[in-house]
Formats: C-alpha cells, sequence, structure tokens
C-alpha cells in the first residue's frame, strides 16, 4: 500500500492521544526497485550448477500433488526447488467472476512449473512495482513453492505462506523481492500467492448482495483461504508440514492476516502470523458492512452501463479495471460481509473469538513522511495543535514536541506515521495481547535505507522498507550500495522469522533477545545494532 490520501480533520485527536502515539515513527512510502535490479536480481538466483552438474542437463525437481504432477526448476545454485505458477483455485472467469473460488482442476501429463503464471488484473500505479510474469489476467489464481532442494515428504519443514501488499490493488507473488529468498535456505517451504485485487477482489454492489442472500465481496479475502486450503492438502508433498503453518504479509498483505485471523472460515488453516505495517484497526483502510458499500458499488456500476449481473459479468475486464483505477486505490476493498467476516475484525478481537495462535506484529518507523512536515516550523506546529485538538492541545504537544523547527518537522512526520499505519497495528498488538492467549511479539524496523534509484535521500526507514531485509533480497534493489550492517541485519531478521514460523518463538542462538510483548510490553527496534526498549502501558482499545 503506497499513498492513501491524508486528512487530519477526519481523524479523532482523542483516539492518537489515548494510544499515546509519540511512540510511533513516520514513513515515506517507496518500494525501491527498478528493471536493473530486477534483472540482477533474477540473474542472481539463476541456475548454476547441481551436484557439479550443469542444471540445464540435470532432471528438473518433480512433484506430485492432488491435481498431477509438475517439473519445476533449481534455482539458488541448485540448493533450492521452485515449482511456479501452480493453479490453487479455478479461474475466476464468466460465471465465476464475484464468486467464492471453486476448486482447481486436475490436469493431466507433467505441468512445466518453471514459470510464473499471470498476476491479478490490476493497472499500473506505482513505478517500483515490478513482475517477472507475463502481465495481468482475471485467470490469475496460482502460487508459488518454493523449498530446500534435498527436502521430501519426511522432512516436515514449517511453511511460510506470504500475503503481497499493494493496498488490496496491485501486487503478486512474482515480485522480484519475494523469489530467491533466504527465508528457504534456513529450512522452511515458502509459498507466495496471488489473490484478486480491486473491483475483481472486493465489488459488492445490491445485486450480489441479493445473489448472495445478503453476502458480498472478499473474494480476494476467500481466496487466501482456499490458498491455505491448498497448502494443508499438498504441501507435504514438499517438504512442508501441514500443520505447522505460518502466514505473514506486509501492508495490505499484514490488514489480511488480522482479518483472516478473526476468520472462521481460516481456523485452523494457520497455527502462526506475522504483520508487518498493516492492521484493521484503524481508519487508513477501512471496512464498512456489505450493505453499505453496496449502495456505492451498486451506484458506481450502474454508471457502467451494465443492467444486471449478467451484462456486468461480460464486461472486458480491461473496461472494470480502467473504470476502477478512477476511484481512489482503496476504493475496493474488504467489507463485513456477514459471512466470511461476521464482524468487525477489531469487535472479534475484542471478544477473544480471534485465532490464538502466536503472533509477531510491527511496522517500520518513517512509515509516512512529507505529507505535513514540509516547511513545518515551531509556530505552524503549535497552530496546527490547537486547531486539531483544542483543550487537549498541550497533551500533544507533550506527545509530538515542536519547540525547535527540526523537533516539529520530525513530531509532524512522527505523527503522519502513526495516523497512516502505527496506530491500528499497535491496536492490534494490544488486542491480540489482551484475548489471544499467546505469545505477541513487537518490532519496529528502524534502519535508515541507503540512497537508491527510487529514494535517493536515503535517510528514512520508510513504508515497505522491511522486505528486502525479511526476504534476503536485499540485490533486488537497484542503486542502494548496502552496508555490512545491512546484511548482518537482514539475516538476523531472517533468523527470527524463520525460528518463529518454526517454534511460534523469533529467538534463538546467536540473536538478541527478543522479549514477548505480552507479558513485557517491551518491544525491539530492528536496527544496527538490535536494541530494546519498554514499550508503553496497555490502554483500552
Amino acid at each position: 500500500m503506497h499513498a492513501v490520501p491524508w486528512e487530519p480533520s477526519g481523524r479523532s485527536g482523542q483516539a492518537l492521544l489515548s494510544a499515546y502515539v509519540d511512540e510511533f515513527v513516520v514513513a515515506g512510502p517507496s518500494r525501491m526497485k527498478t528493471q536493473s535490479s530486477w534483472i540482477l536480481g533474477i540473474l542472481a538466483g539463476c541456475v548454476l550448477t547441481h551436484g557439479g552438474t550443469m542444471l540445464g542437463a540435470a532432471a528438473p525437481p518433480t512433484v506430485t500433488i492432488a491435481q498431477g504432477e509438475a517439473a519445476g526448476k533449481w534455482i539458488q545454485g541448485g540448493t533450492q526447488k521452485a515449482f511456479l505458477g501452480l493453479p490453487y483455485a479455478a479461474p475466476p472467469v464468466g460465471p465465476l467472476r464475484w464468486k467464492a473460488p471453486q476448486s482447481a482442476s486436475a490436469w493431466q501429463g507433467v505441468r512445466d512449473a518453471t514459470k510464473f503464471r499471470a498476476r491479478c488484473e490490476q493497472w499500473h500505479i506505482w513505478n517500483d512495482y515490478l513482475f517477472l510474469d507475463s502481465g495481468p489476467s482475471e485467470d490469475c489464481l496460482y502460487l508459488n513453492a518454493y523449498a530446500p532442494a534435498s527436502s521430501d515428504r519426511k522432512s516436515k519443514l514449517p511453511v511460510m505462506v506470504w500475503i503481497h501488499g499493494g493496498g488490496f490493488a496491485a501486487g503478486a507473488g512474482s515480485e522480484p523481492r519475494y523469489t530467491n529468498s533466504a527465508l528457504v535456505s534456513k529450512k522452511v517451504v515458502l509459498v507466495t500467492i496471488n489473490y484478486r485485487l480491486s473491483v475483481f477482489g472486493f465489488f459488492a454492489n445490491e445485486d450480489l448482495l441479493n445473489e448472495g442472500h445478503g453476502h458480498a465481496g472478499n473474494y480476494g479475502l476467500m481466496d487466501m483461504a482456499a490458498a491455505l486450503r491448498w497448502v494443508h492438502a499438498n504441501i507435504a508433498e514438499f517438504g512442508g508440514d501441514p500443520t505447522n503453518v505460518t502466514i505473514f504479509g506486509e501492508s495490505a498483505g499484514s490488514f489480511s492476516v488480522s482479518a483472516l485471523m478473526a476468520a472462521p472460515e481460516a481456523r485452523g488453516l494457520f497455527q502462526k502470523a506475522i504483520g508487518e505495517s498493516g492492521a484493521f484497526f484503524g481508519n487508513v483502510i477501512s471496512m464498512s458492512l456489505a450493505a453499505e458499500r453496496a449502495r456505492l458499488d451498486q451506484a458506481w456500476s450502474d454508471s457502467l452501463g451494465a443492467k444486471n449481473l449478467t451484462e456486468l459479468r461480460a464486461m472486458p475486464a480491461d473496461r472494470l479495471i480502467d473504470a476502477a483505477s478512477r476511484q481512489p486505490v482503496t476504493r475496493f476493498s474488504p467489507v463485513v460481509d456477514g459471512q466470511f467476516l461476521t464482524e468487525t475484525v477489531a469487535a472479534t478481537y475484542v471478544a477473544g473469538r480471534e485465532a490464538h495462535i502466536p503472533v509477531v506484529i510491527g511496522w517500520n518507523r518513517d512509515e509516512r513522511t512529507g505529507a505535513l512536515s514540509k516547511d513545518m516550523t515551531s509556530k505552524k506546529w503549535k497552530t496546527f495543535a490547537a486547531e486539531h485538538y483544542g483543550r487537549q492541545a498541550e497533551q500533544f504537544l507533550a506527545a509530538f514536541p515542536g519547540k525547535t523547527e527540526e523537533e516539529a518537522a520530525r513530531s509532524a512526520d512522527d505523527y503522519t506515521t502513526a495516523t497512516f499505519i502505527a496506530l491500528g497495528a499497535w491496536r492490534w498488538a494490544e488486542a491480540q495481547a489482551a484475548t489471544g492467549e499467546s505469545p505477541v511479539y513487537r518490532f519496529r524496523f528502524d534502519r535508515p535505507a541507503p540512497p537508491s534509484e527510487m529514494h535517493p535521500e536515503g535517510k528514512h526507514a520508510f513504508h515497505s522498507d522491511e522486505l528486502e531485509y525479511v526476504f534476503g533480497t536485499l540485490d533486488v534493489r537497484a542503486g542502494a550500495v548496502w552496508r555490512p550492517e545491512d546484511w548482518k541485519l537482514s539475516e538476523q531478521i531472517v533468523s527470527y522469522w524463520t525460528n518463529f514460523a518454526r517454534t511460534g518463538n523469533p529467538n534463538g542462538e546467536g540473536l538478541p533477545h527478543w522479549p514477548r510483548y505480552d507479558q513485557s510490553k517491551e518491544l525491539i527496534h530492528l536496527d544496527s545494532p538490535i536494541t530494546g526498549e519498554p514499550g508503553y502501558l496497555p490502554l483500552p482499545i
């Protein structure tokens, strides 16, 4: 998820102050990669040798799953095997447009699983989104599985299922930063998925509501659950343990993780969760009732000239995506549909009805910068506090001080980070700690990025900045000159994440200790070096 319009008048000052938002720190939304780094990153992971034999001449890795046999390819010098473009559900086209995902069909012969299949329909939103697939299509419900070269049914390795970000409007499992991952080198099986986006994933007009007997929308979330069912049924063939699955995601993917933990349909399909920068506990991506959304979506679909669902389902995909592209990026997003999500996500957690599983939750120090801080002065900041917080202005300025010009600009960025991502993620951590009856680990990613082609200033830990560190794919960021401490931090994060996937505890030999937030209210700062500090007292959500 990238730039979401920020409107200070739309936020509750009391909500921010009650959360002691001075602990939140900001972000500039850039996701750094360009074509040149993409090519280099892929070449770095291309097949070289395996057991002393040129892989071009070696037999490809094969796997037999419920749908048939597939042949993948060796990557990372033959230390990993990749199976790309495996269908986990039927193509959601024609009469299946805006339907729950259906089972994928079996195939005859050996399926070629050496190339990514199409990403889900989307328009060009951000220049730093690069893909290795053939382009967007409605026929897009595919996943990619990566495993250590030697894994087999006896391995029973932990499984990590990645849910990409992109504001529920963009992204795919074929993004270079998610491929050739160091996570797999730590003896886990990694799965990356596509899911329906924007109008194809989250459209819910009155006609759909009537067709669904009061339920509509959330097809993209249903896709995620379908992918998890596929994992449960097939991952053992890749060496994974279907009873030890961790879901993890960033931005919209992290929002999705918080929702899947609240969804009855997804219960039992995963045993651990990691959320990076996002949760359905704020207003950045609000979740309305399906009946409320239906009126807006009906007016929108009527404007296209379609008289009924039959005509809408027959409408070319490019016409729908073109019309959707003229709306705000997050215009089509998850709803309380009464079936997949029976209540708001926050209500589920307050009642303790969410999945009681170990979680890692955090965000980046600089999730959003520049939206309010440009040309900020101490005087302007005090005026802002008085205008937006009135009698609470002094309390606001205690949390976000502005005695100097520099301090006022920093506080403005801290404040926009809080309103953008941090407050919602913090509320999620607090809610899970209060009712989840399981370990909660909290982090903040603080490492300022080095200058690169799409983020030349090189001084912020921006929104999505942690991704290459998490996957160990620093090389795919164009123009970045990485420092030794960056590689070390990436190795530490990869170890934390895979330790957590294996045992539900991120700690391990040689790593700085990461305390349980639900017990100590302490968090760690992912930086060089990694440090910890006390968190803030839990407050009512």
